[in-house]
């Protein structure tokens, strides 16, 4: 497996064109929604470049007209009114074609970046939870971040550089074999021909090291975002310097990377000028002889020059560009490949949201999942929450108690048996409709970096201020709210770090209660209190839960003793079920696990 941070195999020249149109192919159609824009910027466009190319024409016009003797009438009424206002006129008219496909073509530029980014949010919220476990978070961000940029620059590149470019080209060859002879048109094509094949394989050679470039700034992204999330953590084990210098390995391979594509950005842009050196001076040779032999004018001479330099100040950054076009498809294609991420878990056709949910009971039958081949971890579980009933779950670490969790939401499909909600299996509805039909408190609660309110109002966005309070009052944790000097405009930090486990805990109960959803899942839902407020947020759990389905997963023993049912789980399986009271009087894993608790003192904690 590859290490974060190492470079990525080469990827063959025919495979990575294939990338390219394709990722040209899939942003088209969002350029297409606004067709009309399009359509108008490239009218402009052209207007722009009929406007420049006119330019040199009527320089050599200009330039022709001062052969008139000094002190002729026509000199001082054709010269200046006529060509020098039609002169500025041109120049006008080419900056203002310009603007005007700019400003014209902008909301299609954004609107495009905005439609792939939020298709790509949207996907990535969308994949299983497999997907998010494994990611990197910098990288992917990265990832995203460089795919929406790539989108301007390669709209930018393409339809301001290199499609104006082709058409000033067209329109200065026609020109040249039109107005001279052939030859000026040849040398013109044979020069472009070498300009460009010395550029485009120069630039393939050299993409290499920008696209190592671009995985090594990913991986040291990735690296500096992980330990800043982590600053605790590496406060704890004091390694500030391990991390500085794993941050610094990736650094230094970021630089040698940099320096190699910039030791070869001169080598090209060194041929780029010998080029365009060697064809100026054959076609001016050509247009000086021209003159010489009567067959051309002073004001040819001008304009082919004038052509020339007009042709080559685009062409002179035609490696740049053409960088920059293949960089912006390939981080399309990148984000692109993200959309393109299949979803473990997808809606059946059809699906429909699940209904009678106003007393629904919740039905594991025969369940089997392994989250790896050859790892099993629930081996034919099966069990029913009534409809109104609490059921309780309990078991040593690593028995598949909170896998009961994910699988009720779905983030994962089971691999036999069967999930139901109201009689529906769960695949066979739409996965919206069930998440929310459930609300769940999970033993390890992040919150978004905003505001207390926030973090509360997340369980039904909408809710009003008064709604919150009431729910932060259930979960007791008002008064601590009204106690810091902001209440609930006081923001929790990253992953809500500036607050304490406990009131992680409490705020999450508060979301969970205002959300109000008929199914609850507590998942160690106290184990961050102490015992004074456990028993307080256990008895609004209680009342929270009351004519609700709620499965409680608990490692405190203490926390279950009022269940309808209790499940004992060891190993992925169930081997004991029945009251607190039934259960005891077994004599078997949960009276024993009971005494150890009681001897522990774990319920005095």
């Amino acid at each position: 497996m590859r290490r974060s941070g190492e470079s990525s195999p080469p990827i063959p020249a025919s495979e990575r064109t294939g990338s390219d149109w394709a990722a040209l192919g899939r942003l088209v159609p969002y350029l297409w929604q606004y067709k009309w824009r399009v359509l108008a910027a490239l009218a402009f466009m052209v207007g722009a470049k009929l406007a420049n190319v006119g330019v040199p024409v009527l320089l050599k016009n200009l330039v022709d007209s001062l052969s008139l003797k000094p002190g002729d009438p026509a000199a001082i009424l054709v010269v200046p009114v006529g060509l020098l206002l039609a002169y500025g006129g041109l120049r006008l008219s080419t900056s203002l074609f310009t603007e005007l496909r700019e400003l014209v073509f902008a909301k299609a530029t954004q609107g495009a970046a905005r439609s792939i980014a939020l298709t790509t949010f949207e996907h990535l919220h969308a994949l299983s939870l497999r997907f998010h476990l494994e990611r990197q978070t910098g990288g992917m961000t990265r990832d995203i971040e460089r795919g929406v940029r790539g989108i301007e620059s390669l709209i930018s590149y393409s339809l301001y550089s290199i499609l104006p470019t082709l058409i000033e080209v067209a329109l200065v060859l026609t020109i040249l074999a039109v107005r001279f002879d052939a030859w000026f048109a040849w040398i013109t094509i044979a020069a472009l021909t070498v300009y460009i094949t010395f550029t485009v394989s120069v630039t393939e050679w050299r993409t290499k090291y920008r696209r190592q470039a671009n995985e090594f700034d990913s991986a040291a992204h990735t690296k500096a975002v992980d330990s800043l999330l982590n600053y605790e953590t590496v406060k704890y084990f004091n390694n500030e310097a391990f991390e500085a210098r794993r941050y610094d390995e990736s650094l230094e391979r970021l630089r040698r990377a940099r320096l190699k594509s910039q030791t070869t950005l001169s080598l090209l842009n060194t041929g780029q000028q010998l080029i365009i050196a060697a064809a100026l001076v054959v076609m001016l040779w050509r247009a000086t002889q021209g003159v010489v032999d009567g067959r051309m004018t002073l004001g040819d001479l001008v304009m082919v020059n004038a052509f020339m330099i007009q042709l080559y100040i685009p062409l002179n950054f035609l490696g740049v560009i053409y960088r920059e076009i293949k960089q912006s498809l390939t981080d399309l294609d990148r984000m692109f490949t993200l959309m393109d991420k299949e979803r473990e878990v997808a809606d059946a056709p059809g699906a429909q949201p699940l209904d009678r949910l106003e007393h629904p009971v919740v039905r594991f039958d025969d369940v089997h999942f392994a989250y790896e081949p050859g790892r099993t971890i629930l081996h034919g579980v099966s069990f029913e929450i009534p409809a109104g009933k609490t059921v309780a779950v309990v078991g040593p670490s690593g028995s598949g108690k909170s896998t009961l969790a994910r699988l009720l939401f779905r983030f994962y499909d089971v691999q036999a048996g069967r999930i139901a909600i109201a009689g529906q299996d769960i695949r066979t509805v739409a996965q919206a409709s069930v998440r929310r039909a459930i609300g769940i408190v999970p033993q390890d609660t992040v919150l978004f970096n905003d505001t207390v309110e926030y973090n509360i109002a997340y369980g039904r966005p909408g809710a009003s201020h008064e709604e919150v309070v009431a729910a932060a009052q259930a979960a007791r944790i008002h008064d601590f709210i009204a106690a810091t000097p902001k209440g609930y405009a006081t923001t929790v930090g990253e992953r809500g770090l500036k607050l304490s486990g406990g009131e992680k805990q409490r705020v999450a109960i508060a979301r969970t209660l205002l959300k109000n959803p008929p199914i609850l899942i507590f998942d160690e839902a106290t184990s961050a209190l102490d015992s004074a407020n456990e028993r307080a947020i256990q008895a609004e759990l209680q009342s929270a839960a009351q004519n609700k389905t709620a499965l409680v997963i608990a490692h405190r023993l203490s926390t279950v003793v009022d269940a309808h049912e209790i499940l004992v789980m060891d190993a992925g399986r169930i081997v004991e079920r029945g009251t607190h009271a039934a259960l005891l009087a077994l004599g078997g894993r949960y009276a024993r696990m009971w005494a150890l608790q009681q001897s522990d003192g774990v319920n005095g904690l």
